[in-house]
Formats: C-alpha cells, sequence, structure tokens
C-alpha cells in the first residue's frame, strides 16, 4: 500500500522551462531524506514554453495547468489538488537543502508551529542593491515573522481557514498570508517561524534584468502606494521580462 501523502510542495511556474531542473532537483533530493511521504506539483501558469513538460521529466509528481497568469492564483491551484497535511510553497528559481525541508517538517509535526518560512540568499555574484535588499529584507522577516514567496511553509487547517492567498492581489500574496497565519496561529496556540539555519538559495536573474534605480522605484511605489499590488500592470516587476 502506498504511503500516506503528508506533506505537498507547491510550485507556480510561468515559462520556468531553464530554471525548473535545478529546482525539481533539489527538491527530489530534500523529499528523499525525508522518513514521511510527500509530493511535489508544478502548477503551470499559462506558460508559452516547454514548462509543462519539463516538469515531468525533471521530477514533478503532477502538472497542474492554471490559465490565468498570477502567482497567488497559481498557488491556490496547486493546493486544490494537494493531498499533504503540510503545504510548502516554493518558487520555480528557488533552490531548497535537505536542512531546510527537514526543519520546516520537524516543526510543523511539533503541533506549536503553523507555518513559516526561511532566510534568503542570491545565487552568484549580486549588486549593490541586491546586497541591500537581501539585508533590509533580513532584518524586516526575522523581527515582522513575514515569509518570502519563494519559501513559505504552513498547515492545511490554517491555510483553509484564513482562504489561502488573496487572488486580489498580484504581488505581496505571501506577506498578506503571513500575517493571517500568524493571526491563525496566535489564536491557536501556534508560533510562524523563519527559519535562520538554512536559508533558500534563489535566482538573482531580476537584479540582472533591471536597473538599480528601476528596481528602487518599483520597491517605492509597493510601499507608498499599497493599493499597487492589486494592479497587474503595476506590478510587472513579477509578470514580465525583457527578452518577452
Amino acid at each position: 500500500m502506498p504511503a500516506q501523502i503528508a506533506y505537498s510542495i507547491i510550485i507556480p511556474a510561468y515559462n520556468e522551462a531553464d530554471e525548473l531542473p535545478a529546482t525539481l532537483h533539489a527538491i527530489r533530493i530534500a523529499m528523499a531524506a525525508q522518513t514521511i511521504a510527500g509530493e511535489c506539483i508544478v502548477v503551470d501558469n499559462h506558460s508559452t514554453d516547454a514548462t509543462a513538460e519539463i516538469a515531468l521529466s525533471a521530477g514533478a509528481d503532477q502538472v497542474v495547468y492554471e490559465p490565468i497568469n498570477q502567482i497567488a492564483r497559481a498557488r491556490n491551484s496547486g493546493t486544490r489538488v494537494s493531498r499533504g497535511r503540510y503545504l510548502i510553497y516554493v518558487d520555480a528559481d528557488t533552490r531548497i537543502s535537505v536542512e531546510l525541508l527537514t526543519t520546516a517538517l520537524r516543526l510543523l509535526e511539533s503541533d506549536h508551529v503553523v507555518g513559516g518560512g526561511s532566510l534568503l540568499e542570491f545565487e552568484g555574484e549580486i549588486s549593490a542593491v541586491g546586497k541591500l535588499g537581501i539585508t533590509v529584507w533580513e532584518r524586516i522577516s526575522k523581527a515582522t515573522r513575514t515569509a518570502a514567496g519563494s519559501f513559505l511553509f504552513c498547515r492545511r487547517e490554517a491555510f483553509e481557514a484564513v482562504g489561502g492567498f488573496d487572488q486580489k492581489l498580484y504581488a505581496g500574496e505571501e506577506v498578506r498570508l503571513s500575517r493571517l497565519l500568524r493571526k491563525w496561529g496566535r489564536a491557536h496556540g501556534q508560533a510562524f517561524e523563519i527559519i535562520t539555519t538554512a536559508p533558500v538559495q534563489t535566482s538573482a536573474r531580476k537584479l540582472q534584468w533591471y536597473s538599480g534605480p528601476k528596481i528602487l522605484a518599483w520597491v517605492a511605489l509597493m510601499t507608498l502606494v499599497p493599493i499597487a499590488v492589486r494592479s497587474r500592470k503595476l506590478c510587472g516587476f513579477w509578470y514580465t521580462r525583457p527578452k518577452e
């Protein structure tokens, strides 16, 4: 009899044929080291490349198609078909380690943690803007216990109770979910934890695609005009690429 699925790793992917092999390779290694069974689901978010085919050949257990190109919607679509009682969200350009997955699952199995995230590290050489961004985000993440979208984990019952990722948002949906999960956790005697011992490795490609001033302008817009996250056009940093 097949082992019961305890956790589900969900990866939203839009035109990620280049990044998925490395991401899925790292995930399969991390999953193989666990003592409980899991599944890996890739959500093809209306890609125009070979994302779906690459995902299956590179190790995904299942590929789900979501026609509306929105990160929150893609994550929710993957969650609906998942079977695990623990949910783990990983971006398509992000590599996790055995230690990180093991720590996240251990925290969830303790019954004292509702969910959490981890610190981030960029792969390779990065610009001054990138170094500043990582430093600032690390302080914010630890101080406010807020998870980045590149790695977030939680209990299914909590995720469903708070309504999942807000599909009115085109960016910052992980920040809102972190806040709702913290609130739910407090009511149930569970903490929201940021793992500091095993940062995820995430691509620095956006630092290469966009200039420092342009990135800072986007950050300023999101900070000064919070309603901007409800506009796909204004959230171009997450949805457009120079080559497209």
